[in-house]
């Protein structure tokens, strides 16, 4: 017997701001992805790790402060 269960939706979080935090996590691996090409000798494995999560970090968070709708 397959029992059925409910999903977990977090209700303070909007698809706006889902879709805003999104594009930043994107254009922050874009600017990774830039750096990574213009200083390839410079940037290691470690440095680009910590590079990405830092970008995406920075990204996500400055995208929940200003918001999608950047007001």
């Amino acid at each position: 017997m397959v029992r059925a269960t409910r999903a977990l939706y977090l209700p303070g979080m909007c698809v706006n701001c889902m879709a805003g935090a999104m594009a930043a996590g994107a254009g922050a691996t874009g600017l990774r992805a830039w750096l990574g090409v213009r200083l390839a000798g410079w940037l290691t494995p470690r440095r680009r790790k910590v590079l990405t999560v830092g970008l995406c970090g920075a990204g996500v968070l400055a995208a929940g402060i200003i918001g999608p709708a950047g007001v």
